[in-house]
């Protein structure tokens, strides 16, 4: 159930990741191959036309990009040095 509760958090939390991000792109902590990392990340998804769920069947088709985007970000965490994962309490 914590767990749950934690990725409903994020999720509603999303646009406060934004300062994190722009921070994330900018930073000369995070090495370049890390920021094309997730760069491709996010245009391999934009690119595939692929849904686990079809998007003409409105809300369950938006659950499934809206987990790939929360997926993405999340690995964007992970490859975040410590002091920015700090800075913004993540």
């Amino acid at each position: 159930m914590r767990k749950w509760w934690k990725r409903l958090r994020f999720i509603v939390h999303v646009r406060r990741f934004l300062p994190f991000l722009f921070e994330f792109f900018v930073s000369h902590e995070v090495p370049m191959r890390k920021k094309l990392f997730s760069v491709g990340l996010l245009l391999l998804y934009i690119v595939l036309p692929l849904d686990l769920i079809p998007d003409w069947l409105t809300l369950f088709g938006l659950i499934d990009d809206l987990a790939v985007f929360l997926f993405i970000l999340q690995q964007v965490i992970k490859m975040a040095p410590v002091s920015l994962k700090e800075k913004y309490n993540l």
